[in-house]
């Protein structure tokens, strides 16, 4: 499931917590083996080093295998990593049975290794809740946006069911590559809507690339002419994602390209909400 937060800043917790167990594990080796030998630790850390990068192997099968109809849709997505799509609880038992193998033969470095795991968890599970809680729940910007028709639309006022708040361009390959995926989630979840808030573009170029693309996405699109909505929102980068309640209050973000899987994830999981309507296959 994704934590609340983009991608880039879910990397840092999840290196900084592998990190600070890697140092661990080293540390405790030397203690719990009463050895004068330098090779120890060097040993421990990198048992420590294959243990996770299987953890982590596992943890994004176990994600993919989750939403595998998403994925099979469009099986490229399955090394998209950049959307977050990883199953902790999944990579956790094989990282502990690998542990465990991997030790048979070094069982004095068992027990530093399952301290500095159960350690490094922690460590990403208490960074993780303390940027949850200082993330303010912030409501839908109030920003005077337009359709592409030229009539005024305040965001704001958009309440009362779920909003997915979508920042992109037309100049951007990786906001021009999820616009399907868009297009198809419009679809199967009619409970959830999609806006999709061009940032400093004209009608006419958003027109024309919608047109080009095929896409019938014309009434979720509107226009920000002057990009109003990234600064309200303290968005970096494009394509940004912003998912809100019901009650129009922030619960998740998103910068960079989404896919069918994660983008199902936020409206199932986040956002309580079903699919309904025939899928499409993307491509």
């Amino acid at each position: 499931m994704n934590a609340l937060g983009p991608f880039p800043m879910r990397a840092v917790l999840v290196a900084g917590a592998a990190l600070a167990a890697w140092w661990l594990v080293r540390l405790l080796a030397v203690r719990f083996t009463a050895s004068d030998d330098k090779t120890v630790p060097k040993l421990a850390g990198s048992l420590f080093a294959d243990i996770f990068l299987v953890g982590l192997l596992a943890a994004r099968i176990g994600y993919v295998l989750r939403w595998w109809p998403e994925y099979a849709a469009a099986p490229k997505s399955i090394i998209a990593i950049g959307d977050g799509g990883f199953q902790w609880w999944t990579g956790l038992p094989v990282a502990l049975a690998f542990a465990w193998w991997r030790t048979r033969k070094q069982t004095q470095l068992r027990r530093p290794l399952l301290i500095g795991i159960a350690a490094g968890l922690l460590t990403w599970l208490a960074a993780s809740g303390v940027l949850t809680l200082l993330r303010p729940a912030s409501p839908l910007p109030d920003v005077a946006a337009i359709t592409l028709d030229g009539e005024p639309v305040a965001l704001a006022e958009r309440t009362g069911r779920p909003v997915v708040l979508n920042l992109w361009a037309t100049w951007c390959p990786p906001c021009r590559r999820e616009m399907p995926v868009f297009e198809d989630a419009a679809k199967r979840h009619p409970g959830v809507e999609f806006v999709l808030l061009n940032q400093g573009e004209d009608a006419a170029t958003v027109r024309d690339f919608l047109e080009r693309q095929g896409l019938e996405l014309h009434g979720d699109v509107l226009l920000d002419p002057h990009s109003q909505a990234m600064s309200a929102t303290g968005t970096r980068g494009l394509p940004t994602t912003l998912s809100f309640d019901a009650n129009g209050r922030l619960v998740d973000v998103h910068m960079g390209e989404l896919t069918r899987a994660s983008l199902t994830d936020t409206l199932r999981d986040r956002l309580g909400s079903g699919t309904h309507g025939p899928s499409s296959t993307l491509q």
